[in-house]
């Protein structure tokens, strides 16, 4: 089993801290469960410190980090695992997930049947962080079932002959969400349900928004490097109508239901390079990228956004 180690908060996050602040981690680097490294990825101080404090001392506490879609909430997670070769167990949560599938189940091999653990019993053996990734979409009921081991209480698996697994001291569960439990009153995000207080009462909470303009700014630049600066402002100023208008900040205005991601900001950026020189391309990646999957009228509308901030850009190519 991997050993724990030191890491020095201000050279693992390329962050300005104290330099004899530190972290745990684990020593093994090559273990298959530890989340890719996006090289260049930028922290931001305040939610990199909160995340920080809670893999440190969870006290019998979940964390759960909520925002818009896209703003970061899970890469925020497996970042600082990558780094801190903390391996994760993943799952992304839904309606008719059941609390047995995160626990184990045992499963036909080669004739007969074999008890396979789950991603929550897999994480609290051996220390790993459990990730419930859109946790506001899975029944109240069987999430409820997690109360205990969160509280650091021993997990029982009765269908395997009353097997008890003592949480590992580095075990931490964490959720991410588009609520903090309350269900959706904006109608934004379809099948978010209402979560059990008691489940919520265990979970510190942080908000996760999106990136500020300097750093959507430099990550665009990273992944495209090719592509002018006066285009990327271009773009991140149709970003940040097109997600105002998402979460209605414009009462005169009706508000979109889609929104635009820094992965899908990205995503634009990334393709206006690759059809570079063709008609319109400003406006045909934005197609591919977003608006393809709009409504008429939202698509037309966000197209229209994208015409007045980009100007004579937006036009065809001569």
């Amino acid at each position: 089993m991997s050993t724990l180690q030191p890491f020095q908060v201000s050279t693992t996050f390329n962050v300005q801290a104290h330099p004899e602040l530190e972290v745990l981690g684990f020593s093994d680097a090559h273990h298959p469960q530890i989340p890719p490294r996006q090289d260049g990825y930028v922290f931001r101080h305040a939610l990199l410190r909160d995340v920080l404090a809670f893999l440190h001392d969870a006290g019998g506490d979940g964390l759960f980090l909520t925002g818009p879609t896209g703003s970061g909430k899970t890469s925020l997670i497996t970042q600082i695992a990558a780094r801190l070769n903390w391996p994760v167990q993943s799952v992304t949560c839904h309606g008719r997930l059941e609390l047995q599938a995160l626990i184990g189940q045992f499963v036909l091999s080669h004739g007969s049947t074999q008890f396979v653990h789950g991603p929550l019993s897999v994480a609290a053996r051996d220390g790993h962080l459990l990730i419930l990734n859109e946790s506001d979409l899975m029944d109240p009921s069987e999430l409820a079932g997690l109360n205990d081991i969160i509280e650091g209480q021993p997990l029982v698996i009765a269908e395997h002959g009353g097997e008890v697994i003592h949480p590992h001291p580095q075990f931490r569960v964490m959720a991410t969400g588009n609520s903090v439990g309350s269900g959706d009153g904006s109608g934004l995000y379809q099948g978010v349900l209402r979560q059990n207080l008691a489940f919520m009462d265990r979970f510190r909470v942080i908000q996760v928004d999106y990136p500020t303009l300097e750093i959507e700014q430099a990550v665009v630049q990273r992944a495209v490097p090719s592509l002018p600066l006066e285009i990327i402002h271009k773009m991140l100023v149709v970003a940040l109508e097109i997600r105002r208008l998402f979460l209605g900040a414009d009462h005169e205005a009706p508000a979109l239901t889609l929104t635009m991601s820094t992965r899908t900001l990205v995503r634009w950026a990334t393709l206006a390079i690759t059809f570079k020189g063709a008609p319109q391309v400003f406006e045909y990646a934005l197609s591919q990228a977003l608006t393809a999957r709009a409504e008429p009228e939202q698509r037309e509308a966000i197209h229209r956004i994208a015409a007045d901030v980009f100007g004579d850009y937006w036009e065809p190519a001569a």
